[in-house]
């Protein structure tokens, strides 16, 4: 990477030009507008325009019983919409002590997990594509459609999920769904290999990602970011492990992390979590336990006054969901913490002295989902 002092100087110091990626644009994945000024091909500076797509959840949820606000979970982040299920779950039963069905809990944690691989299936066929290869989308999209397949079966979704109830789920899990689910694990394993011998390993794709775009762990501080794109950075930062929530304490997994702080960092921390989902859905299979799947919930849900927060590792990262109650059927405020505005938030900085083609390959490993930053 150039950094800002080695750009070369112009005869003109102002000669620069400003060029819009987005808000209609492949390598913005949304819509999204960055506001790139350019001098040569080398950013002075990258400025994030946000709110095209702003659909003001917080305040929708402010408008809207507990229930009514469950739906709009799963399209803040709808590659993730689970993990954004369970935060709003989670929160709601903290502040009413409601106590959750071992079963329920455990199959919050595989359909989560499944969720998780899914999210970072298309990020990879995507992050692949702003690299300039077709080939691995057709890979991810064959895999993440089997899990869709599962995913579908019980949810009754295939992307905005809503299957989460304050005290458990809406419904149980069949044999048809542990036994796919199984085979899934069994057959994605091997693949995640192929994956490796495809794409992590070409040369090609090294050398557009090795080295390119470092962001420290006292960057990541700075701008609060989390996730991957932190634990790239060599920090082991995972809200199941330093806060855990349901039963992820009783699962034994790993948490990726590569010093490096470059782009293929977060690449390798990404699909390193591929497979250590994998061992979180095998582990939480072979103990999941018979019973109900809904507990015992009041029939008008009315909260404590009080202020409420509850943390889940979404994709994408730290995801917090905090709520006020003034004792009413309805929040008094409902404040969202989303991993994508965090982690884009670094970007203009990181981004300062790169060449454009760098840059985007820089955004493209942040992994950002723009609803997640306009909510």
């Amino acid at each position: 990477m150039i950094a800002p002092k080695d750009i070369p100087a112009r005869t003109n110091p102002q000669e620069t030009f400003v060029l819009n990626l987005g808000p209609q644009h492949p390598a913005a994945h949304g819509v999204l507008r960055v506001k790139m000024t350019m001098d040569g091909e080398y950013v002075t500076r990258a400025e994030p325009i946000l709110g095209y797509i702003h659909r003001m959840h917080e305040k929708m949820g402010e408008n809207r019983t507990w229930a009514q606000f469950l739906p709009n979970t799963g399209r803040i982040d709808y590659l993730s919409a689970l993990h954004y299920n369970h935060a709003f779950v989670g929160v709601v039963e903290r502040a009413l002590k409601l106590e959750v069905p071992p079963r329920a809990e455990y199959i919050r944690v595989i359909t989560s997990e499944l969720n998780r691989i899914s999210s970072h299936l298309v990020w990879w066929g995507a992050f692949l594509i702003d690299l300039g290869g077709m080939t691995p989308m057709l890979y991810a999209f064959d895999d993440r459609e089997r899990l869709l397949d599962l995913l579908e079966g019980v949810t009754g979704s295939r992307l905005t999920y809503c299957y989460f109830r304050f005290g458990g789920l809406c419904n149980d899990v069949d044999s048809d769904f542990l036994k796919g689910t199984r085979e899934f694990v069994t057959r994605m394993r091997p693949r995640l290999q192929m994956y490796r011998a495809l794409v992590t390993d070409n040369i090609i794709l090294r050398k557009r990602l090795e080295g390119i775009g470092p962001i420290s762990a006292e960057m990541c501080r700075k701008y609060g970011a989390t996730g991957p794109v932190l634990r790239g950075a060599g920090v082991a930062y995972d809200v199941r492990k330093v806060e855990p929530y349901s039963v992820y304490p009783r699962f034994d997994f790993k948490i990726p992390i590569y010093p490096e702080g470059d782009s293929m960092a977060r690449y390798r921390v990404h699909m390193d979590e591929m497979e250590q989902s994998l061992r979180i859905i095998e582990q939480a299979l072979d103990q999941l336990p018979e019973g109900p799947v809904m507990g015992k919930v009041p029939r008008v849900l009315k909260l404590p006054a009080g202020d409420y927060c509850y943390a889940v590792e979404a994709s994408r990262g730290r995801f917090m969901m905090r709520i006020v109650s003034d004792g009413k059927d309805t929040p008094y405020r409902v404040k969202l913490r989303t991993p994508s505005f965090s982690n884009l938030s670094l970007f203009e900085e990181a981004s300062r002295g790169m060449i454009l083609p760098d840059a985007l390959a820089l955004m493209g490993s942040l992994d950002l989902v723009i609803p997640d930053i306009d909510r």
